[in-house]
């Protein structure tokens, strides 16, 4: 919708797909799809040239005047050199031995994510709640709670998000402290490694599994979709 409204104001835009199916339904002016998986729209990390050839292959749309234009990058690349898609929550099994505590837990991972944030100069992919990492166990009873089955709220959902969609919102930023936390005791750790700790080892892992089965049993739509978001 927002390039439809850019081009209307005569500005061409250009967008990356990893998802083919949606892009046909959708029909942006311009696209280029990408076989790699969720969070790598271009490509595995720490490869400049394949990141440039993608961004190239992106930008070159432009020379297309009218649209909707689907294309594929590259029709050349061999499927060896796709970074491997990291395993789902549906696809691990759960540790017998993951801790009961998830809010202690949490804390221990937040020590981990305070000395990322140290290494990286502050940038996190953690924040889509405006919750502050030190603030995380009230966060972490929320979702407890709704796991439950309990009608729990927090004073922080600004009052236009959806309660699913804020849900969504609190599951990524615990993932983003735990992921990135996790990559400061195993640098070289790649997203097979980290989705199998995640979710086969944690307290964190085992409780957002909770959530999404409460999301999922329910009959509203926006609910499910916030399942399939949160674990799938």
């Amino acid at each position: 919708m927002l390039a439809r409204a850019l081009e209307q104001a005569g500005i061409s835009t250009t967008s990356i797909s990893l998802v083919r199916e949606h892009t046909e339904k959708v029909k942006p002016p311009r696209a280029l799809f990408v076989p790699f998986p969720f969070g790598m729209a271009f490509g595995r990390p720490d490869d400049p040239e394949l990141q440039h050839r993608v961004l190239r292959a992106a930008l070159d749309l432009l020379a297309e005047l009218a649209g909707p234009v689907l294309r594929d990058f590259p029709a050349e690349l061999e499927p060896g050199d796709q970074p491997a898609a990291p395993p789902q929550a549906s696809g691990i099994t759960a540790s017998d031995h993951i801790p009961d505590d998830v809010a202690m837990e949490t804390m221990q991972m937040r020590r981990y994510h305070e000395r990322w944030l140290e290494k990286n100069s502050g940038r996190t992919h953690l924040g889509l709640t405006g919750i502050p990492a030190t603030r995380f166990r009230g966060l972490v009873r929320f979702l407890e709670g709704f796991a439950d089955g309990q009608d729990v709220d927090m004073v922080e959902r600004p009052p236009d998000v959806p309660l699913p969609n804020f849900i969504r919102y609190c599951a990524d930023d615990l993932k983003a402290l735990y992921f990135e936390g996790h990559l400061v005791t195993k640098p070289t750790a790649g997203g097979e490694e980290i989705a199998r700790w995640f979710w086969g080892e944690t307290a964190a892992g085992r409780l957002l599994r909770r959530v999404r089965d409460r999301l999922d049993a329910s009959s509203d739509p926006r609910w499910k979709a916030a399942a399939f978001g949160i674990a799938r």
